[in-house]
């Protein structure tokens, strides 16, 4: 068996585990309740169930691997990322910010319900996601739940992922430069990815200065994602994307894409990608997983 082959069947087998294994713990972490709040864990239920690729999840247990941890505890760590993504998700479809009307090939949450539960699903996710890491199930030591929700929090407010989104929004008739949209990606879409490794080394017990390594793969790889991302939004295929393309032309974003040319973005991608695995020398086979989710970035249709 190639190479090429083998880090496939890598992946495959790895996507497919944490996808059952996320929408099992989702199933358990959100029972619908008798009462009126029903709708409410049925949107929740309808956006964290059964959709998208896992890449966060998926992060956080095959970096904690490298460090014996359990998988049952990673996958929890995992599923609090995701949902912190799951919400962003939510929240970024809504008519307010890019009113889109599909995600992962089925109505987006505010079109399947209404936009006040859609608002409400979204604030309930994150919630729960910090509900999940303070949880003594997730960790007995509690300096270790409280690094991760360090990490999980850091990542997600204005100094991440929500700080990147409101540079995002500025971005429309923006004249951003190179550096200005690495560093809108780097919150918008890294942090989260970064924080998903980050986590997954807390998780390990790894000190600080050992994780040097596995940030800078993050680092490279959320890159990666975001510029693959501009070059699906530029010229992928919607029916296999499950969401509207080719917004950001028409909105007149600077892109990494109208920044670069096509050519020049996809050759960065995959440059980062090399770079990215680099990093990971020391763990030789261990690593095998994260190498494959690296080249996966940048060769996904959606």
């Amino acid at each position: 068996m190639g190479v090429v082959a083998a880090s496939d069947d890598i992946l495959g087998a790895g996507l497919v585990r944490i996808q059952e294994e996320v929408d099992d713990a989702f199933d358990a972490f959100l029972p619908v309740p008798e009462d009126t709040r029903a709708r409410l864990v049925e949107a929740m239920r309808y956006a964290a169930i059964g959709g998208g690729k896992r890449v966060r999840p998926l992060l956080v247990a095959a970096t904690a691997d490298l460090f014996g941890v359990s998988r049952h505890v990673a996958v929890r760590a995992g599923c609090a990322v995701e949902a912190i993504h799951v919400y962003s998700l939510i929240h970024d479809d809504l008519p307010c910010m890019d009113d889109d009307d599909l995600r992962h090939g089925k109505p987006t949450l505010h079109k399947a319900f209404d936009e006040a539960t859609a608002v409400l699903a979204g604030d309930s996710l994150h919630a729960l996601a910090f509900e999940i890491l303070s949880d003594e199930a997730t960790s007995t030591d509690p300096f270790t739940r409280s690094e991760l929700i360090a990490t999980l929090a850091g990542a997600s407010g204005m100094g991440g992922m929500a700080g990147g989104q409101m540079m995002d929004i500025q971005a429309e008739g923006a004249d951003y430069d190179l550096r200005s949209i690495t560093r809108l990606q780097q919150l918008k879409t890294g942090a989260l990815l970064a924080a998903s490794v980050e986590m997954g080394a807390i998780l390990g017990k790894v000190p600080l200065e050992g994780r040097a390594h596995l940030r800078a793969y993050a680092r490279d790889i959320g890159l990666a994602f975001q510029i693959a991302d501009d070059l699906l939004d530029h010229e992928g295929d919607e029916s296999k994307a499950g969401k509207a393309l080719r917004k950001d032309d028409a909105q007149g974003k600077q892109t990494f894409v109208t920044l670069m040319g096509a050519d020049g973005a996809r050759a960065q991608a995959y440059a980062l990608v090399d770079q990215a695995i680099g990093h990971l020398g020391a763990h030789g086979k261990d690593a095998a997983l994260l190498s494959a989710l690296a080249r996966f970035v940048v060769e996904r249709d959606r």
